[in-house]
């Protein structure tokens, strides 16, 4: 016969019948008697010595040793075993209405079936229900706070409007005019000024620096230039360019190369419909009309082609150059994270008789600044302010010293800082 201790009682061994009849005889009113019987350690405490003794070996039965679960010894009683359960702490949760819990007589199983304080079973109930049954804790998902949608333009203007001009501007501007006289730059062999043919008719040269400036995008000028010369030689006007007359897998051979050149394949072939069908073969007028109609059309090309085709400036065209360059020399605030803020930054500022020429000066100057140092550096030392254009390549990210070393050049860019301390 399996029997146990109470928890907080005397150590009066306790028969499981005497137990059931506590449970279920005893009034709810009787507080002492509800804590000492309707907590749950009190159950737990039934269903562990029915546990213990249904999975002790027949050895020991006839010992009667056991092992308690709070100091892990065993404990000989005669033939009786005894399970003494820790005290646990009351749980202020929990509520003196708790449903407790008895053996089921009717059955062998091991399974604690609840009942009502008064004695009588509940509702019939699924065994195997109640053993998967869990207390489960709903996490309520966070409201998604929804970005906050910020006005570029207006904060840009804002910012440059605050500003102003930059101090000294004008001085670092016409320096760079200087350094780039010789026009020897990439951009100034392949870029989309020197790229259309000029003595075809003004349609056809508008559409070929249209498609100049549309394969640009991603690629390097000597690839855009020798893709320029494969569609020229095949025929680069809008009715050529037709689907109907080229189709996409020859003009993504015309064009390999250029970067993305699958989805400028697809966009040429809109734009080329698109012109045919609305402007008569030629391009629109204006930027902000191109950026509308034009798939594969962004700011920056629609402003250059505007300056080329149609002589007018209502923005300037910002490359990657001048987007990296200018936070560098204090055109635009550092905090710009893309050529569009650049731009407008720049705008805000800068006098519109510059807007036609900053492009092919700037993005060139970066050009060399990346690709040709030794000649840019060449320029510098000659020029006619060589300490300031020294240090404005420092300011850009040239180590002018280290790649003056390489040249043998050394000397002659000590002197230059030299006789400015000595002045």
């Amino acid at each position: 016969m399996s029997t146990f201790v109470t928890p907080k009682t005397s150590r009066r061994a306790v028969s499981l019948a005497e137990t059931t009849q506590m449970v279920t005889k005893q009034p709810i009113g009787n507080n002492l008697t509800n804590r000492r019987v309707t907590r749950s350690s009190t159950a737990r405490a039934i269903v562990t010595s029915q546990l213990f003794a249904s999975s002790s070996s027949s050895q020991e039965e006839e010992t009667g040793n056991v092992v308690t679960p709070k100091s892990g010894k065993r404990k000989n009683e005669g033939n009786v075993d005894v399970v003494i359960t820790p005290t646990t702490k009351r749980r202020r949760s929990t509520q003196r209405t708790t449903e407790n819990v008895v053996t089921s007589k009717a059955s062998n199983s091991d399974v604690a079936i609840p009942v009502t304080p008064d004695g009588s079973a509940t509702e019939s109930c699924d065994i195997d229900a109640i053993k998967k049954t869990k207390k489960r804790t709903v996490v309520k998902k966070k409201d998604t706070v929804p970005k906050t949608t910020i006005d570029i333009e207006a904060v840009s203007n804002t910012i440059a409007t605050k500003k102003g001009p930059p101090k000294g501007w004008e001085q670092i501007y016409s320096l760079v005019e200087e350094l780039r006289q010789d026009r020897t730059a990439p951009c100034d062999g392949d870029g989309a000024e020197a790229l259309p043919q000029p003595n075809l008719e003004p349609k056809v040269f508008r559409f070929q620096t249209l498609i100049a400036l549309m394969l640009s995008s991603q690629t390097k000028d000597a690839v855009v230039g020798a893709a320029m010369r494969r569609l020229q030689e095949h025929g680069l006007t809008v009715e050529n360019l037709h689907p109907d007359k080229t189709s996409a897998e020859t003009l993504k051979t015309l064009i390999h190369g250029v970067g993305f050149h699958n989805n400028k394949t697809k966009y040429i072939h809109q734009v080329v419909q698109i012109l045919l069908e609305k402007y008569d073969g030629d391009i629109p007028p204006t930027a902000a009309e191109m950026i509308k109609e034009l798939p594969g059309v962004g700011p920056k090309m629609a402003f250059i082609v505007e300056s080329i085709c149609w002589e007018t400036q209502t923005g300037i065209g910002v490359d990657t150059h001048m987007h990296r360059l200018f936070p560098l020399v204090g055109y635009v605030s550092k905090s710009v994270k893309n050529p569009e803020q650049t731009r407008i930054e720049l705008e805000a500022w800068l006098p519109q008789e510059h807007w036609k020429g900053v492009n092919l000066l700037w993005v060139g100057f970066g050009q060399e600044i990346q690709q040709e140092k030794p000649k840019l550096l060449r320029k510098a030392i000659d020029c006619s302010r060589p300490y300031e254009a020294l240090k404005l390549l420092q300011r850009c990210g040239m180590d002018v010293r280290k790649e003056g070393a390489k040249c043998g050049w050394t000397d002659e860019i000590s002197e230059i800082f030299a006789s400015v301390r000595n002045s």
